[in-house]
């Protein structure tokens, strides 16, 4: 099965984003899952629709958690994602 996939919507000046994206890569090392940051302020769109709601986990289009790296949360989010993608039985 293929690692989850998440989105972590960021800002370069952003502190809490720093700090997000180094425990997201902590949890890497114990959790399968895989991660893009995108800088909302590359593009207006995104900073209207986010605004200063960053750091923020998405998993598509749900929100997984915001300002501050939730370790449960993440871990109910990989657990969805194996309630919705099963592992395939050879």
């Amino acid at each position: 099965m293929m690692p989850a996939r998440f989105t972590l919507y960021s800002r370069d000046y952003c502190h809490l984003c720093h700090d997000m994206i180094n425990a997201l890569e902590s949890a890497q090392q114990i959790r399968s899952f895989e991660f893009k940051v995108v800088d909302v302020d590359a593009s207006p769109e995104l900073e209207a629709r986010f605004g200063e709601r960053v750091p923020l986990l998405m998993d598509g289009e749900r929100e997984v958690f915001h300002y501050h790296f939730d370790e449960a949360l993440l871990d109910d989010a990989l657990q969805h994602r194996e309630q919705d993608h099963p592992a395939k039985m050879a």
